[in-house]
C-alpha cells in the first residue's frame, strides 16, 4: 500500500477540528506549530477565551497535569483533540516525548489543572527547553487565581510579590516569612484550606497586624473574600474549618516615620564617634532606609564644622 499521501510527522490531520460555543460548532485551522501556553478557567468553565477554544481545538495534542481534569473541559465545548499528561512526577521521562513531537513539527498546547500554566504549576523546564530548541513558544493570556485576587483585595497593585505556596513545614516556614517581611510590596501567596490556619498564625507572628484579604475558590460557587487583619483572620480560621484553593494577599508593611534632620544629625554624631565617615553614613543608612547621599552631605557638613567654628573664633580674637 502507498502512503504517497500520508502526513509528515507531526502534522496529523484530524477529522474534526472543531469547538461548540452553545450550540453551534465552530470549525478550526490547524495551528501552527510549536508550544502553546494556554490559560484555562481556575473554575468557572466559561472563563475561557475565543483564543484558547481555536487552539485547544486546533492543536495535535494538549499536554495537561490531570487529564480527567482536562477532560471536563474539553467535553464542555466538545474538543476532541488527544490529551498527554505531563506533570512533576512524569515530567522527566514525558518532556523529551513532547520535545520530539515539537522537533517533527507538532502543534502542542499546554495547560495546567486551572489558570495559566507555569505559575506555581509545572512547566518551566518544558519552555526552555523548546526554546532552546529553536521551537516557537506562544502564550495565550487569560485566567490567573494570582491576578483575579488582587484585583478583589483592596491593597495596593502597584507593587506586588508573588511568593507562590510557603514551606508546610513551620521552621521554614516561619524562615521564609522573615525574608517576606523586609519586601516593601504587597505580598500574594497560594495556600490550601487544611494549611491555611497554620499559615495565618506564622504570618501573623511574622508580619504583626497587616491588612489581608483570604480569597478562596475564586471564581467557583462557593466563592469567599474575607478581609481583616491576619491575627483576626488566623482566630476566623482556628474556629471553623477552611477548605478549598486560596490566595492570600497581605498588604505591604507601613513606611517609617522620616527622621527629622536633627534626629539624622544625632545618630550620625554617635556613630561619628566611634567609626569612619564612610562607616557612620553606612550605619546610619542601613538603621534609618534613608538615602546615603544625603547622610553624606550631612555627616561632612557635621565634620567639617568644629574646624570652621575654630578658624571664626581665632579670627575674632577668642582665646585659643
Amino acid at each position: 500500500m502507498s502512503n504517497a499521501h500520508a502526513s509528515p510527522p507531526g502534522r496529523e490531520d484530524r477529522a474534526q477540528r472543531r469547538y461548540v460555543l452553545g450550540s453551534y460548532p465552530i470549525d478550526v485551522g490547524r495551528i501552527a506549530p510549536g508550544l502553546h501556553i494556554v490559560a484555562t478557567p481556575i473554575g468557572n468553565l466559561g472563563d475561557i477565551t475565543l483564543r484558547a477554544l481555536a487552539t485547544l481545538a486546533g492543536a495535535d495534542l494538549i499536554a495537561c497535569e490531570d487529564t480527567r481534569v482536562t477532560r471536563k473541559l474539553l467535553d464542555r465545548y466538545a474538543i476532541a483533540t488527544p490529551l498527554t499528561p505531563y506533570h512533576d512526577h512524569n515530567a522527566a521521562t514525558a518532556r523529551p516525548k513532547l520535545l520530539r513531537r515539537l522537533a517533527e513539527g507538532a502543534a502542542i498546547a499546554l495547560v495546567s489543572d486551572a489558570g495559566t500554566p507555569l505559575v506555581s504549576d509545572p512547566g518551566f523546564k518544558l519552555v526552555r527547553a523548546a526554546q532552546d530548541g529553536g521551537h516557537v513558544v506562544t502564550a495565550l493570556p487569560g485566567p490567573s487565581a494570582l491576578l483575579a485576587a488582587l484585583a478583589v483585595a483592596g491593597q495596593p497593585t502597584d507593587q506586588f510579590f508573588f511568593g507562590g505556596f510557603l514551606p508546610a513545614k513551620q521552621t521554614a516556614r516561619r524562615a521564609r516569612i522573615a525574608e517576606l517581611a523586609r519586601i516593601p510590596s504587597t505580598l500574594v501567596l497560594f495556600e490550601t484550606g487544611p494549611r491555611i490556619a497554620a499559615t495565618l498564625a506564622d504570618l501573623a507572628a511574622g508580619l504583626g497586624r497587616r491588612e489581608a484579604a483570604l480569597c478562596r475558590e475564586m471564581t467557583k460557587l462557593h466563592e469567599e473574600i474575607r478581609r481583616g487583619d491576619l491575627e483576626t483572620l488566623t482566630q476566623g480560621c482556628a474556629a471553623s474549618e477552611v477548605r478549598g484553593e486560596i490566595v492570600l494577599v497581605i498588604a505591604p508593611p507601613q513606611a517609617p516615620d522620616r527622621l527629622s534632620a536633627d534626629d539624622a544629625d544625632l545618630l550620625l554624631r554617635q556613630a561619628l564617634a566611634r567609626v569612619s565617615l564612610k562607616d557612620a553614613v553606612s550605619e546610619v543608612a542601613e538603621a534609618t532606609g534613608l538615602p546615603r547621599r544625603e547622610l553624606y552631605q550631612r555627616a561632612l557638613t557635621l565634620v567639617k564644622a568644629p574646624s570652621q567654628k575654630t578658624s571664626q573664633e581665632t579670627k575674632n580674637g577668642a582665646p585659643r
